[in-house]
């Protein structure tokens, strides 16, 4: 008996050894992922100074960054909390202590918003990148050029601090890939004339994470946060929308409340951010749903 018992814990500590060496590797995998460089070619933007442009900047910023960044731009503590995954604070976007604006060329934030890499050329955690990468040479140079203008703000921000449980999860597949693994890297992306248009709608879809959030067919899925278990909406005709004219689309997204008398949350739906878009960007989005596939809800 006592061989017996010998052997298996023989056996189990064996097993315990090898999970233990599997998961280290994975770790290590990961935090290579995390801090591997990338080099892409530069965009050479020219920033605009006129006061058109910083105002187009102005609302952008308003619509795509403050809502991670906070209403001053100056970051957010703990922005993304998922417990035994760790912590990632959103960055200082200005030009105070701590703040990126201090030390980051303009291609410093090309780098960041287009190709989700930072001043160093590692990854950085922006799901936003996901959809910033498609916004034209002429609005990214319009936000870069209006966050130089903004008033500094001292906070110094811990950036990510994943743990290894999130190193082994993201090398398993568990957790999405870094935006710099997925996005396009286009080094320049043409402007879309703006107006009430199919057209202007889908790259106002495409900047504005709403594939992030409803799925890149727009049917509905899971959140890009793991800790979030619910399913989004589905905006193709498939869904609620096609039933709504197009002033209860733009009273919902203005009001956060839906023809039906739902009321959206703004912890999964940012609506007051996106209440900010002028008319005719709302009309462009609402007839740019209408002409994507009929799918049904997703649902796993």
């Amino acid at each position: 008996m006592k061989k017996v018992l010998k052997w298996i814990g023989f056996v189990v500590g064996s097993l315990i050894g090898l999970v233990l060496v599997v998961g280290a590797t994975l770790a290590l995998m990961g935090n290579a992922r995390l801090n591997k460089t990338y080099d892409f070619p530069p965009s050479d933007l020219v920033l605009p100074t006129d006061e058109v442009s910083l105002e187009l900047g102005k609302h952008r910023v308003e619509s795509l960054c403050a809502g991670c960044h906070g209403p001053d731009l100056g970051g957010i503590e703990k922005w993304f909390d998922a417990g035994p995954l760790g912590t990632v604070d959103s960055a200082n976007l200005t030009g105070g202590e701590g703040g990126v604006g201090a030390t980051y060329t303009t291609e410093d934030f090309v780098r960041a918003i287009r190709h989700g890499i930072d001043a160093e050329s590692k990854p950085i955690f922006m799901p936003a990148v996901y959809s910033t990468s498609y916004l034209s040479d002429e609005e990214l140079a319009a936000i870069i050029a209006y966050l130089q203008t903004l008033p500094p703000v001292d906070r110094t921000m811990s950036g990510a601090n994943f743990t290894p449980l999130a190193k082994i999860m993201l090398v398993a597949g568990v957790l999405p890939q870094l935006p710099v693994e997925v996005v396009s890297h286009e080094t320049h992306v043409d402007a879309v004339p703006a107006g009430p248009t199919v057209e202007y709608g889908k790259y106002m879809v495409d900047t504005h994470d709403c594939r992030l959030c409803h799925g890149q067919e727009l049917n509905g899925g899971p959140f890009p946060d793991p800790t979030i278990t619910k399913i989004s909406p589905n905006l193709t005709p498939g869904g609620q929308i096609p039933f709504w004219t197009e002033e209860q689309f733009i009273t919902t997204i203005r009001t956060g409340v839906t023809p039906g008398g739902y009321e959206l949350d703004p912890e999964f739906m940012p609506w007051k951010d996106y209440a900010k878009f002028y008319d005719d960007e709302l009309k462009a989005i609402y007839a740019y749903l209408q002409t994507v596939e009929k799918l049904p809800q997703y649902t796993e």
